[in-house]
């Protein structure tokens, strides 16, 4: 089956949210990194407990929450602006070094973004990032107010794109995000950025795992949920030749 339409996860996907990490060490010197690896678990945490108990609030309002929970029980002090610093980052995310020439090999499909994030959110990370002219859409899931890996997000794609689950590839590094769009139906692509083997490797070494460590074997591994993604691969590069060898 053609693949008429590549749709790809924002954060950790086509952005590095790990780059955050360079403003939460300029802040808080010797707290970068637990900072930004707790704020992200956290994070997605709240967005799957909104979903639960029925109480949505924006992605944005979610980031801050899950923020403040962070620097709160680290017992880091904050004021309004330096808040405000480390939030921006988020609206100013680095693109991964290989999101811009995959695009461009995909010309001529539809591309669009799926994503948590809110639409102020994604479209300033877009516009920022000089994807604008790239993407059919940037689809945000907030007209649903539920979050990934709800089934009710991905029926998003068909009714924005016009493009049909079988004739789309969907695009994840995360976990979940490849659950839920492979119990959905999409044909789905895992960016497996940190191996299992790599993972034993810093688990056995001689100091204690790190926040970095831990986050990757909790987020960046495929869930035990039985479903599998269709395709893994080990960064964005990847992707066309997937594309291609549909045709």
């Amino acid at each position: 089956m053609t693949i008429k339409a590549v749709v790809f996860d924002a954060y950790g996907t086509l952005y590095d949210i790990q780059s955050v990490a360079a403003i939460t060490e300029q802040t808080y010197p010797g707290y970068g990194e637990a900072i930004t690896q707790i704020w992200r678990l956290k994070q997605l945490e709240y967005t799957w407990l909104r979903t639960l108990i029925e109480r949505y609030e924006s992605f944005e309002a979610i980031t801050e929450q899950s923020l403040a929970y962070t620097l709160d029980n680290l017992g880091l002090a904050y004021n309004a602006g330096m808040f405000e610093l480390i939030m921006d980052k988020y609206r100013n995310l680095d693109l991964y070094p290989d999101a811009m020439a995959t695009l461009a090999q995909l010309k001529g499909r539809k591309l669009a973004i799926l994503s948590n994030g809110s639409s102020a959110m994604l479209n300033a990370l877009v516009r920022n990032t000089g994807l604008q002219p790239i993407l059919e859409a940037t689809i945000s899931i907030e007209s649903r107010k539920v979050f990934k890996p709800s089934p009710k997000t991905y029926t998003l794609i068909e009714e924005v794109l016009g493009v049909g689950p079988s004739e789309t590839l969907f695009v994840s590094s995360n976990g979940f995000d490849v659950a839920g769009a492979k119990a959905f139906g999409l044909n789905v692509a895992w960016i497996e950025r940190v191996t299992a083997q790599a993972l034993a490797k810093e688990f056995a070494g001689p100091a204690p795992a790190g926040a970095l460590t831990m986050f990757k074997a909790l987020r960046m591994r495929n869930e035990h949920l039985g479903v599998s993604p269709d395709h893994r691969v080990s960064s964005l590069t990847g992707i066309p030749a997937i594309v291609a060898a549909a045709d």
